[in-house]
């Protein structure tokens, strides 16, 4: 015999799921180049983790999920450039400077207990391999959705890079709170206001160069 309680569930999470596709189809035919963001709330703990295993570590979508509140995002080109370049320019200084690390990417980071999921933009252990990555980045051209500190607090991050007007803001988790800082707690030698001048130079290659050889000088 059906309860009808399950059944009144079952047609609840029926929604849900149908509105997240929505979500998704809406995203896909109005993103073009332009940053696509969609809000979608209040969204069930197991319709949005069967949204994130159905999406794996797509780099088509970043999705949020903070207390039931779900953002899709699909990035823009120039999101996706300015987050690439970053993340190259950064991986050039840990190679010089012989620290060890590990790039994850977007990987999908989740805790059920806390209520919270998300990907970065770009992430990186650093030291050794872990469960969580030490260092996030994230890269803000569109406001909107939910707390992206709060977020990385709840999963444990130590520390958050935001790239926002060209300039980052670092914020590194001290006790229970991140603490915004001048420079970056995890890697004291890196002089980010040159990654902030690099990060927008016109030519790539030759950022990396530069980066390089100001490195060089530094340990010679």
């Amino acid at each position: 015999m059906r309860c009808i309680g399950d059944e009144v569930r079952r047609a609840r999470m029926l929604t849900t799921t149908n509105t997240l596709i929505l979500g998704l189809e809406e995203i896909q035919i109005t993103a073009t180049d332009p940053e696509e963001r969609r809000i979608i709330s209040p969204v069930p703990w197991e319709e949005y983790s069967k949204l994130a295993d159905r999406l794996g570590d797509s780099s088509r979508y970043r999705v949020s999920y903070l207390d039931g509140t779900l953002v899709i995002m699909s990035p823009s080109r120039s999101h996706e450039k300015i987050k690439k370049h970053i993340a190259v320019l950064l991986e050039a200084y840990l190679q010089e400077a012989e620290i060890d690390y590990y790039p994850l990417g977007s990987t999908t980071f989740r805790k059920e207990e806390g209520r919270v999921g998300k990907e970065p933009d770009e992430c990186y252990c650093i030291g050794s391999e872990k469960e969580f990555p030490d260092l996030a980045i994230e890269i803000s051209v569109t406001s909107g959705g939910v707390d992206t500190l709060e977020v990385y607090k709840r999963l444990g991050i130590k520390e958050v890079w935001l790239w926002k007007n060209n300039r980052f803001s670092i914020y590194f988790l001290a006790k229970e709170n991140y603490v915004k800082q001048e420079k970056s707690t995890l890697l004291p030698d890196l002089d980010i206001g040159l990654i902030e001048k690099l990060a927008i130079a016109e030519s790539p290659r030759k950022a990396v160069q530069e980066l390089r050889k100001n490195i060089r000088s530094k340990y010679k």
